[in-house]
C-alpha cells in the first residue's frame, strides 16, 4: 500500500495526546471522588466499575474514526494485477526425442506436461490461451482460446519423438497469435512461452523468428528444461548425450524482450510455471482505497456517537 498525502499521517498524532488527555481526566474523577463518604457501598450501588470501561468506549471509537479518517485523507492506493483485455498467450513445447531423458523425475516429459497444466490453471481468467507442440515440426497447433479444457487435452496427448525444429514451431506460434484481434481491431496482447530441453536440429533460425517476434511486439519467454548429464537410448544400446541448450533460449528471450528461465528439477519447472501464469496476462493497475478507509471512519464515528448517547447522554 502507498500514500498520495502522506502528510496527513502527522494528525495521527493527535490520537496519543487526546488518550492522555482522557486517562488524565478519568484520573482526577477518580480523586474528587474519595471526598465523598461510604465510596465502597456508593460504588455498590452506581457500578463505578463498569462506568469506567463504559467512559472509554465513546472516546476510543471516536479516536479511531479519526484514524480511519485521517487515513483516508492520506490516499491510500494499492497496486493490483488485472487481467489485460483480449490478451493471448501461445505455449510451444518441444517434444522431440530428447524429451525421453530421465534426469528430471520422472521424466523430461512428464515434468513439462505437469508443469504445462499448472500454467493454464494459473493464467488470469479471460485470457485466450494456444498451444504449439513440435519435434521435428510443428504439430497439434490449438489457436488461443478461453476453452482451458482444449488446450489440456492438447498437453496430455504429447509424446517423444523426433528432431527439434524450434524456429518453426515459433513461426507457428506467431502466426496463430496474428489473428487475434483486439475490440479496437488491432492485434490483441500476446507472448509466447516456449519450453525446450535441446538445440535445433531442423527447420528455420529461432533467432531469426525471435527477430520477426520483437518487430511484432510479442516477447517471447524461453524455459530451458534438464540437466548436462541428461541420456536416452541410442542405436546400438549405447546412451546419448542430451543436454540442455539454455544460452540459445537466452537468447530469443533476450532478442523479444522476454525473460530467460532455467529448469533442472520437475519442482523448479513448477515454480517457474506458476510465475509465468500469474504473469503473463495481467498488468500492474493502481486503485485507490480512499473510500474504504473513510468508509470505516464514518462507522466508527457512527459507534461512538450511539455510545455516548446509550451511557451519558452527551456527544464525546
Amino acid at each position: 500500500m502507498s500514500l498520495t498525502n502522506p502528510t496527513w499521517l502527522l494528525a495521527l498524532l493527535a490520537i496519543p495526546l487526546a488518550l492522555a488527555v482522557q486517562a488524565l481526566l478519568q484520573r482526577r474523577r477518580r480523586r474528587y471522588a474519595v471526598r465523598f463518604p461510604a465510596l465502597g457501598t456508593l460504588a455498590a450501588v452506581t457500578g463505578t466499575k463498569a462506568a469506567r470501561w463504559r467512559a472509554w468506549v465513546p472516546a476510543v471509537l471516536l479516536l479511531g474514526a479519526l484514524a480511519g479518517l485521517v487515513v483516508a485523507m492520506a490516499r491510500p492506493e494499492r497496486t493490483v494485477a488485472v487481467p489485460i483485455e483480449r490478451a493471448s498467450v501461445m505455449l510451444v513445447m518441444d517434444t522431440s526425442n530428447s524429451m525421453l531423458a530421465d534426469d528430471v523425475s520422472p521424466s523430461r516429459m512428464e515434468a513439462a506436461r505437469k508443469a504445462a497444466n499448472t500454467f493454464v490453471d494459473e493464467v488470469p481468467d479471460g485470457l485466450e490461451l494456444g498451444v504449439v507442440a513440435y519435434s521435428t515440426g510443428p504439430y497439434n497447433v490449438v489457436a488461443p482460446t478461453e476453452d482451458k479444457d482444449e488446450v489440456r487435452g492438447v498437453i496430455d496427448a504429447l509424446a517423444p519423438d523426433g528432431a527439434t525444429a524450434t524456429g518453426d514451431a515459433l513461426q507457428s506460434a506467431l502466426d496463430a497469435l496474428g489473428d487475434v484481434r483486439g475490440d479496437d481491431g488491432r492485434r490483441a496482447p500476446a507472448a509466447i512461452v516456449l519450453l525446450s530441453d535441446g538445440q535445433t536440429t531442423a527447420g528455420r533460425d529461432p533467432v531469426t523468428i525471435a527477430e520477426e517476434a520483437r518487430r511484432q511486439r510479442v516477447p517471447v519467454y524461453t524455459v530451458a528444461l534438464g540437466t548436462p548429464s541428461g541420456t536416452i537410448p541410442g542405436p546400438g544400446g549405447q546412451t546419448v548425450a542430451v543436454p540442455p541448450d539454455p544460452e540459445s533460449l537466452r537468447r530469443i528471450a533476450e532478442v523479444t524482450g522476454g525473460q530467460a528461465y532455467t529448469a533442472d528439477d520437475a519442482e523448479a519447472l513448477d515454480a517457474v510455471y506458476q510465475r509465468l501464469g500469474s504473469r503473463i496476462g495481467s498488468k500492474q493497475e493502481t486503485r485507490e482505497m480512499t473510500a474504504g478507509f473513510a468508509a470505516i471512519g464514518a462507522v466508527l464515528l457512527a459507534a461512538a456517537l450511539a455510545a455516548s448517547i446509550r451511557w451519558s447522554t452527551r456527544f464525546p
